[in-house]
C-alpha cells in the first residue's frame, strides 16, 4: 500500500494501516522534530502527530505528498507543546538562537535569526527546502516528496536559498573593510576602489 492508500485505511479505522504509516514517517519526523524540540520532548510530540493523524485522515487530501501533510501535523503538534509548556519553558536549540557577538559571520548567518531574515519565517518555501536538503541531508527526490512538488522546484529554491546566504555573508563587512564599504590596505582607506593615486 502506498501512503494515500495507508491514510485511507486509517480514515477507515485500521489501526494496522497507522503502524504501517508510524513505521514509515516516524524515524524522518523525529529527526526533524529534534531540530526545534529538546530531544526528550520529541517522543511526546510525535505520538501527539500520530494521534492527530488518527483523527484528521478522514480529512486528508491525497493533492500532494503525504509526507508533506504529516510533517505540517508535526509542526502544529510541536507548536502546541511549545505553548502548552509557557514561554519560560521553551529553550530552543542553539541553531535557532541569535547571532554571537563577535563571532564569524559564516556562523552567524548559520543561526536561526540570520536564517529567518536571509529565508524568510520558518515554514516558508526556502526556509524548508534548507532545512530538508542541506540540515537533514535528504536526496532532491525526497525532498520533493517530503514537500509535494516537483524535483525542478526543489532544485530552483536550493539554488535560491545559496544565492541567499551568500548575500547575507557578504552583508557582514569583510575584514579590512570598513563600515562604509570601503577597503583598507595598510590602515588608508582606498576609496571603495578608487585610486589610491591622483
Amino acid at each position: 500500500m502506498d501512503d494515500d492508500e495507508l491514510i485511507a485505511a486509517i480514515a477507515g479505522g485500521q489501526d494496522t494501516a497507522l503502524r504501517e504509516l508510524f513505521a514509515r514517517h516516524a524515524p524522518w519526523l523525529a529527526v526533524r522534530l529534534r531540530s526545534v524540540l529538546p530531544a526528550a520532548d520529541t517522543e511526546d510530540v510525535l505520538q501527539e502527530t500520530f494521534v492527530a493523524v488518527w483523527q484528521g485522515a478522514g480529512r486528508y487530501r491525497a493533492a500532494g505528498a503525504a509526507g508533506g501533510w504529516l510533517w505540517g501535523i508535526a509542526r502544529r503538534q510541536a507548536a502546541l507543546y511549545l505553548r502548552r509548556r509557557g514561554p519560560a519553558a521553551a529553550e530552543l536549540p542553539e541553531l535557532l538562537a541569535g547571532p554571537r557577538p563577535g563571532g564569524d559571520p559564516a556562523e552567524a548567518v548559520l543561526t536561526g535569526a540570520a536564517i529567518a531574515a536571509a529565508l524568510g519565517p520558518d515554514g516558508s518555501p526556502e526556509r524548508e527546502v534548507w532545512r530538508l536538503v542541506y540540515v537533514e541531508d535528504r536526496p532532491v527526490a525526497e525532498a520533493a516528496a517530503v514537500l509535494g512538488v516537483p524535483v525542478g522546484t526543489v532544485k530552483s529554491r536550493a539554488h535560491r536559498v545559496r544565492r541567499l546566504l551568500r548575500a547575507a555573508l557578504r552583508a557582514e563587512p569583510a575584514p579590512g573593510e570598513l563600515a562604509s564599504g570601503e577597503l583598507t590596505t595598510g590602515g588608508v582607506a582606498t576609496g571603495g576602489g578608487e585610486s589610491c593615486t591622483r
